[in-house]
């Protein structure tokens, strides 16, 4: 079902995976291995879906006070 609505444009892909109950990457893994999407050619090359659905899910986030002060961004980067 949840295939169909993201073919559908009913649901994003973040959406979907929720819904499965599977991260982002493992649905967008699966729509590529039934062939629903073409994943890009270079591998180091973040899938457009990939990005968009990041992007929704930090403006989510972000619009629900989800956040972390500017000061902790960058804690931990270094080890």
């Amino acid at each position: 079902i949840a295939i169909m609505l993201y073919q559908q444009q009913r649901i994003h892909l973040e959406q979907a995976a929720k819904l499965i109950g599977i991260s982002n990457d493992d649905f967008y893994q699966l729509l590529a291995s039934r062939n629903i999407i073409t994943p890009p050619t270079d591998p180091d090359d973040e899938p457009n879906e990939l990005i968009l659905a990041s992007f929704r899910t930090s403006l989510q986030q972000a619009k629900e006070g989800k956040v972390h002060p500017i000061s902790q961004l960058w804690d931990g980067i270094d080890v």
